[in-house]
Order: C-alpha cells, then sequence, then structure tokens
C-alpha cells in the first residue's frame, strides 16, 4: 500500500531528523554499523550485539503477524513511507531494534572500556528515544505500538544479560554451534505464521536471521582457528596518533563494506538465478519471489553469506592489506 495523503513539509529539521532516525532501524543501519563494531571496536561487544538482535527482532516480527493490530488509519495519520505500510503495528520493531543495540552496546561496552557512565546511558537513550519518535513522526506507529517495543525489548535485555557468557562460550566453543546456527533459523523461517496476504515481516526476518547465522558460524571458525580478535585500544592523547588511529578504522570500514555489499549482489543474483531456474521464473517476478519455497531460500543464503563474509573474509582481507 502506498501513502494515502499528499503532504507539506513545514519544518525541515524535524523532517530530515525523523527520516535520519527511521533509517536508524533500518537494513542500511544494521548492514554498516553491526560489522563497524566487528572489526573497529570489540568482536566480543559485536557477537553480544548481534545475538541479542536477532532474537528480539525474531519475536517483534512474529509478534506483530499474531497479534495482528493494524497501524495507524491515514488519514487523519500522515503516513511518510511506503513499504513498512503492508505489515502490522504492534509492536514496534524500530522500537525493539533501537532499544536492543543500543542498549546492549551501552552495557557490552561499560565494564570493557573506560568512559562516563552517564555518558553512555544518554546516549542509549538518546538513540532509542530518536527511532522511536521517529515513528510516530512518519505516522508509521501509534504511542502504544512504540512503547510495547520498547518495553519487550528492555524486558528481553533483562532476560538474557545473565546468559550472555554462557551464550558466547557455546557459540565459540561447541562443535554443534555451525549446524545450530543454520538449521535453527531456517526452521523458524520456514515455519513462520502464515498471513491471509503478503507481508515483508517474513522476508525480513529470514534476513536478520539469515545474517546472525552466517555471523554465528563465522565467530565459531575464528575461535577455532584462533583467528586475531580485534579489541579497542586506548588511544594516548595526540593529534598524529589520532589521525592515524580513524585513517585505519576507516579504511576498514571502507574496505569491509565494500566486500560485503559486493557478496550481497552476487549471492542475491546467484540464487535468485538459480531459483529461477528451478521453479521457472524470471529474476524480476516479484510474485514468485514472494513465495514461501523462494523468499526462504533466497534471503537465507543471500544475507547468511553476508554475515560470514563479515566475520571472516573481511577480517582475512584486512590482515592481507595490514589494516588490522
Amino acid at each position: 500500500q502506498g501513502c494515502t495523503q499528499k503532504y507539506i513539509v513545514k519544518n525541515y529539521f524535524y523532517y530530515y531528523l525523523f527520516k535520519f532516525s527511521a533509517a536508524l532501524g533500518e537494513e542500511i543501519f544494521y548492514i554498516t554499523f553491526l560489522p563497524f563494531t566487528y572489526w573497529n571496536i570489540d568482536h566480543s561487544v559485536s557477537r553480544r550485539m548481534i545475538v541479542v538482535w536477532s532474537i528480539v527482532m525474531y519475536i517483534g516480527q512474529v509478534s506483530k503477524d499474531i497479534l495482528k493490530w493494524p497501524r495507524p488509519l491515514s488519514p487523519p495519520v500522515v503516513k511518510l513511507e511506503m513499504r513498512t505500510n503492508a505489515e502490522y503495528g504492534m509492536p514496534s520493531t524500530h522500537a525493539m531494534a533501537a532499544t536492543a543495540i543500543s542498549f546492549s552496546f551501552f552495557t557490552a561496552t561499560t565494564n570493557q572500556y573506560k568512559y562516563p557512565f552517564e555518558l553512555g546511558l544518554v546516549a542509549a537513550f538518546v538513540f532509542s528515544t530518536l527511532v522511536c519518535l521517529s515513528r510516530l513522526y512518519t505516522g508509521m506507529h501509534t504511542v502504544l505500538d512504540v512503547i510495547g517495543g520498547a518495553l519487550i525489548s528492555a524486558v528481553l535485555l533483562v532476560l538474557l544479560y545473565p546468559a550472555w557468557d554462557t551464550i558466547d562460550h557455546l557459540l565459540l566453543t561447541s562443535p554443534f554451534c555451525p549446524l545450530f546456527s543454520i538449521v535453527v533459523p531456517l526452521v523458524l523461517c520456514y515455519n513462520y505464521p502464515k498471513l491471509d496476504y503478503y507481508s515483508p515481516t517474513r522476508g525480513d526476518t529470514t534476513t536478520i536471521l539469515g545474517a546472525a547465522a552466517g555471523a554465528t558460524v563465522g565467530f565459531w571458525l575464528n575461535n577455532q582457528y584462533a583467528a586475531s580478535a580485534h579489541t579497542g585500544e586506548s588511544v594516548q592523547p595526540g593529534l598524529p596518533l589520532i589521525t592515524s588511529t580513524m585513517v585505519f578504522v576507516l579504511a576498514r570500514f571502507l574496505v569491509g563494506i565494500l566486500v560485503v555489499l559486493l557478496t550481497r549482489w552476487v549471492m542475491k543474483s546467484t540464487v535468485l538465478g538459480v531459483l529461477g531456474y528451478r521453479y521457472k521464473f524470471p529474476m524480476r517476478d516479484l510474485q514468485a519471489r514472494r513465495r514461501l519455497e523462494v523468499e526462504v531460500p533466497y534471503k537465507f543464503v543471500t544475507y547468511s553469506s553476508v554475515g560470514f563474509t563479515a566475520t571472516v573474509i573481511v577480517p582475512l582481507l584486512h590482515q592481507l592489506l595490514g589494516l588490522m
């Protein structure tokens, strides 16, 4: 469904602020910030964030399609987005993701790095609040959707926190980790709640679980072969050292994101081509790509490849280029 009302922007500051904030809960943010954390900050922090993010998002997406609460009516609400209008509203997965990512990052780093506790708490609160408010501004959720999403995410964080170290240890050391990481998400995707009409939630869920599965296999493989783990370094004052560090951070990110995007493009084309040959449909046939037997393998294989590339291939390339 498209936007049902035309609108005139009267305050461009709020318009661009909340449009940008809304993007912080979408794929473009996940595919940049989560790998950036792995390449430049700390592997253990990134692992915990990805595990929490995948669990929270799966529960949020499934909850939408079980509850089936509608989004705000337009009119009177003016909707600034088109794609997500086909989904149900409660809970807001943008609010869930923003709360999960910001506070898991804060929790995972507060005991490892020296920075003011209050500053980290405020930064996490501001980040999640901006994303939550953006869902109201764009007309995609009610206040109850947003509050419900943030509260569900907070409860899940509290429940998961005591098991963080245990889960992380099992992901790195268990011989069953690769099989578990692939089979369980696939089973969940193929058994996603069925709707009377097509909704992008199943595809989005498959994307998230696929990326987390590929990354988890990468974590396990790196640990088996003792791949060098990047951890944040305490940078001493001094402009030359800070400048040098920033150059390396930027270089790692640019090289990594180019490889990740190339992997996504190649795998997407390849998998769609294979599935199109198998099920006899052209690659541009949108309706065929929405079928269960096509959408799940297409998105799962594509994004598990992306997750694996980000955690294994890119760090190896960083080493070869002398960027570690």
